[in-house]
Order: structure tokens, then sequence, then C-alpha cells
């Protein structure tokens, strides 16, 4: 998988506007994006990232394959497209999908690309970035085509019930601890042991899988920062970077969500299949 217009360790070859807006000096201003490719019969795609009309800053990431996800990355507030190709076709060729969405100061984004193929779309979701003092919060993504409708328990709290493919619940709130995942459906189930600690966020992500279903846990946010985490060391998640020093109290910020909507990529991770 190649990563270009990236950050951190993949800075050479950077486009213009991932520069621009991945600097340590990233500003109070900033909202946060990621894109996730969710879509279980599409194959693997080249992302387009740029601001509205202006396809020569785009940021690129190739061989992009169900399950995988970037982290979050700073995006100036503004219109953005994101252009959806075959891995591999020319930047000229027409795009699978294109979509333009909004990014707003101080909130998190992710969008997701779903539907089979034929039919691609996008979902933006906005994510959240601050808890109830002492709690955690979750939702669940369901991205599953082999089975229709899921549904997903973590200990003795229902986070989703029959949710249908490309469909997220709101975040519930819910009692820090480590407690199983479970996903019921008519065909298949499957469970992973999942920590939840006080002060988080994440999204349950359901997937596909050769035997099944998989379960990803992604970590949307941890404690009040002025920027989403990034993501866990397990599923859905990726490393943002820390940000600058002497920050604006993510608390004097409203608390808004997550869009993946990337002017650069801090990296790429496959999903992975082991408790978090």
């Amino acid at each position: 998988m190649v990563l270009v217009g990236g950050v951190a360790g993949f800075v050479a070859g950077a486009s213009p506007v991932a520069a621009a807006s991945s600097t340590a000096s990233a500003t109070a201003q900033d909202g946060w994006v990621r894109i996730a490719h969710l879509s279980p019969q599409a194959p693997a795609m080249d992302m387009y990232l740029y601001p509205f009309g202006d396809p020569e800053m785009a940021t690129v990431l190739r061989d992009v394959a169900y399950g995988d996800v970037s982290a979050y990355m700073a995006l100036s507030p503004g219109q953005y497209t994101v252009a959806m190709r075959g891995f591999g076709a020319p930047a000229s060729s027409a795009p699978a999908l294109t979509t333009s969405f909004m990014v707003s100061a101080h909130t998190a984004y992710t969008l997701a690309a779903l539907g089979p193929d034929p039919g691609l779309r996008v979902a933006v979701l906005q994510d959240q970035m601050t808890t109830p003092m002492g709690r955690a919060l979750v939702r669940v993504f369901q991205a599953s085509l082999r089975e229709p409708t899921v549904t997903v328990t973590y200990g003795p709290d229902v986070l989703a019930r029959q949710l249908a493919f490309g469909s997220a619940t709101s975040y519930i709130s819910v009692l820090p601890g480590t407690h199983m995942v479970r996903l019921s459906a008519s065909g298949a189930d499957a469970s992973m042991r999942v920590k939840l600690a006080a002060d988080t966020v994440h999204t349950i992500v359901v997937l596909d899988d050769a035997s099944g279903l998989r379960i990803d846990a992604l970590t949307d946010a941890v404690g009040s920062q002025i920027m989403p985490s990034g993501g866990a060391d397990t599923g859905l998640g990726g490393t943002a970077p820390r940000p600058p020093a002497s920050p604006v109290p993510w608390l004097l910020l409203v608390a808004a969500g997550v869009a993946l909507t990337a002017a650069g990529f801090s990296g790429l991770r496959r999903p992975a299949r082991t408790a978090v």
C-alpha cells in the first residue's frame, strides 16, 4: 500500500494541500477528517481529496481496500471533494464516485465509502469528541453485506438492534470497563473483548470476513483535547499527530464530530483482528 501526499513517514511527495493542512502549527479553527473503505464488494481504490474545484491540489491515498481507514488529519474549514478511482487508474480517468462535503471548524468527520459495487456512495459521519465525565461513548457502524441486519451488545449494554448495512447508531454512554462485544445475525455470530476506558469515544465496526463477521474497534477520541486522537491500536483507527504545545483546551470548543475528509493522511492501517 502506498500513501501519496500524506505526512509523518510519508511527507515525501506531499501535495500543497497536504503540506498546508498537516503542519505542526495546526490551528484551533481546523476540522479533522479520515476516510474509510467500507464497501465489501468493491475492489481496492485510489482516493483523491482536494479543495472544491481544485483537483491539482489533491492528496492521493492509494490501494485502499475494504476495511482500510486513514488517520485523522487537519483541514481548514471549507468545501472539499473526494473522488474515487480503481487502484492504479490514471488521475485523468473518470472517477467511479465523486462527492463534495463541507468541513467546519472544531469538527471531526469520517467519510465512508459504502454500498455494493456498482452503487457506491459516501456517508459523512460526524463524530463526537468529548464524553460525560467518567463515562465512555460508543457507537456501531454496520459495514457487512453478508448479514443484512446485526444486533450488537457490549457486556450488558445493547448497542444496536437489527442494524442495517450502511447504518450507524448514535453514541451511547456506557460505564468504562472491559467486556465482550458480541455480534448476532441470522447466519453468523462473532465476539471480541474490547476495553472502553473512561473519557474515551469509540466506534465499533461490523465487517464481512471469510469466515463470517469480524469486529473492529476504533478509538475516536481520548480525554479533552483540540483534535481527535486518531484511533486505537487495533481496528479502524490509525494514529494522528499530537496537538501543538499550549493548545486551546478542547472543552472551550464546540464538541462535534468526526468525518473522514483528508487533506493529508498520517498513515493507513489494515484492520486488526485481535482484541483491544
